[in-house]
């Protein structure tokens, strides 16, 4: 049974979705993508990431994207900053928050950032003391949690484990990823359980993948269980560059038109938001992924 009333959601698609689509879009284009989600009601948004351009040529000229903005009053546009220098970065660009990652899946934390687990999490202690003297907020991210392309399935305690110590170290929420989009409402269960036994619930949110058609059904699993937050982009952008034929993240059309089905608030408006899927889709050349997206289109024939 759910008893949540209302979700926010925190839209990803500019940042986690642009950064694994083949097309680079360019920094005007990300700015109205983005001013286009604003619009719609949605009140978190990753604007972009500053990493090294090298590793991910999709996020160059983020800072760019930050000193072009129109920003909406009760919009917070965040970051995601890998270490200390791209903190600054980002306090520089006026980010009104940051964000760190981390996996549960250690194969998957050398392959992905070239570096166990346990010295990722050291590297962010000079991140979280920097955005602490700056009083930014940081959001932390744990990726793998309930399976892995290296290692197959992950324990529910080694990503109860990661969550807890990112929460002790200062982040003010972790948003758990189930980056290939493996897992089932049976799996998200008995990973919620394990994390919530380290974690308080209002200090977690979801982000799924829709590669096995599970994501709708995954957030359900996580509102059973007293989950208020979940990550979307718009469109379906994005995907698991190292998982065999993943699909991108969950549609934010489609989990705004289900959550507004259940009677449950977001305060996101669907028809914008499909607005601004068919813009960015239209210039990267990526067909409808959204359940929604499609119906409408089906329908307007």
């Amino acid at each position: 049974m759910v008893e949540v009333k209302r979700v926010r959601i925190v839209e990803v698609g500019p940042r986690d979705g642009l950064q694994n689509e083949a097309v680079n879009v360019s920094p005007e284009s990300k700015v109205e993508l983005i001013d286009r989600l604003g619009a719609a009601g949605l009140t978190t948004i990753e604007a972009g990431s500053f990493v090294s351009p090298k590793w991910v040529p999709q996020m160059a000229g983020t800072a760019e994207v930050f000193a072009k903005l129109s920003r909406r009053k009760g919009v917070k546009y965040t970051a995601l900053t890998p270490n200390a220098r791209g903190l600054e970065a980002a306090l520089q660009a006026g980010a009104d928050e940051a964000a760190v990652f981390a996996a549960a899946s250690e194969s998957f934390s050398r392959k992905n950032i070239n570096c166990s687990i346990a010295e990722s999490l050291q590297r962010f202690e000079e991140v979280m003391t920097l955005a602490k003297a700056h009083s930014l907020p940081v959001r932390g991210y744990v990726s793998c949690v309930m399976g892995c392309p290296y290692e197959g399935a992950i324990a529910p305690a080694a990503v109860a484990d990661v969550a807890a110590k990112l929460i002790d170290m200062g982040c003010y929420e972790v948003s758990l990823g189930d980056t290939i989009g493996v897992g089932t409402p049976g799996h998200v269960w008995r990973m919620l359980d394990a994390v919530m036994n380290r974690v308080p619930v209002e200090k977690l949110a979801v982000h799924f993948h829709d590669t096995y058609g599970q994501a709708l059904s995954n957030v359900l699993a996580a509102l059973e269980r007293g989950i208020t937050v979940a990550d979307s982009a718009v469109g379906g952008l994005g995907g698991c560059p190292y998982a065999r034929g993943a699909s991108g993240n969950l549609a934010t059309e489609d989990l705004v038109y289900m959550l507004n089905g259940m009677g449950i608030e977001t305060g996101v408006d669907l028809d914008a938001v499909l607005e601004a899927g068919a813009f960015i889709r239209g210039l990267i050349g990526r067909p409808a992924v959204s359940k929604v997206a499609q119906a409408r289109g089906a329908a307007a024939r």
